[in-house]
């Protein structure tokens, strides 16, 4: 099978993942955030020129609508499990994402079977937006922290108030993810009842 160019950077996508993911919980790694950030963003870029390509050149294939949402959630994915494993996600942020996930996914199979192909919507696209936005706003203000506190030497960051800090900031952030994952899920399976048949 021959692969488009939107299609060849939703797979870039999914192989930048372990990349990104190897950088940032490498603890050894000077200014491991900031390089973090910038693979980061490089791969959602890649989520946001994949898709003006493939409907500017009428290149939109089945392929491409279900590969592009699971990029996006390998993606999106492995930096909350990231967060979670240096304390700056609640596990019940997580568990809410993947959940809602899991319940798409489960939903885009059976469609498929059907000959069916249910494309993300308009609140899921803003779900991963944010996800990706909050992400790469968390990165960088661990880097600040890291800057500050093992670079500077500094004990600025002590003088602020004791309820923000990056750990709170992080959550709050994420947690407004976590309400756009699950608005967006409703809605995502209350409009695939016009494709699927849930009584069969």
């Amino acid at each position: 099978m021959k692969l488009n160019t939107p299609n060849k950077l939703t797979i870039a996508r999914m192989i930048i993942t372990p990349i990104y993911l190897a950088v940032i919980l490498w603890e050894g790694l000077p200014h491991r955030f900031l390089i973090a950030t910038l693979i980061f963003s490089v791969a959602a870029i890649t989520d946001a020129i994949d898709g003006k390509l493939a409907r500017k050149n009428g290149e939109i294939t089945n392929f491409g609508k279900l590969l592009d949402p699971i990029a996006d959630k390998v993606l999106t994915t492995s930096a909350l499990l990231a967060l979670m494993e240096m304390g700056l996600c609640n596990i019940w942020i997580v568990m809410i994402v993947l959940t809602r996930e899991f319940a798409i996914a489960s939903i885009r199979m059976i469609a498929a079977s059907n000959g069916t192909v249910i494309p993300a919507n308009i609140w899921g696209k803003l779900k991963t937006v944010s996800q990706m936005t909050f992400t790469i706003v968390i990165m960088l203000l661990c880097e600040v922290d890291y800057i500050i506190n093992d670079v500077l030497y500094s004990n600025c960051l002590e003088k602020l108030p004791a309820w923000l800090t990056l750990s709170n900031v992080s959550n709050g952030l994420l947690w407004i993810t976590a309400v756009l994952t699950v608005i967006s899920g409703i809605i995502y399976i209350k409009d695939s009842k016009n494709s699927i048949d849930y009584s069969k």
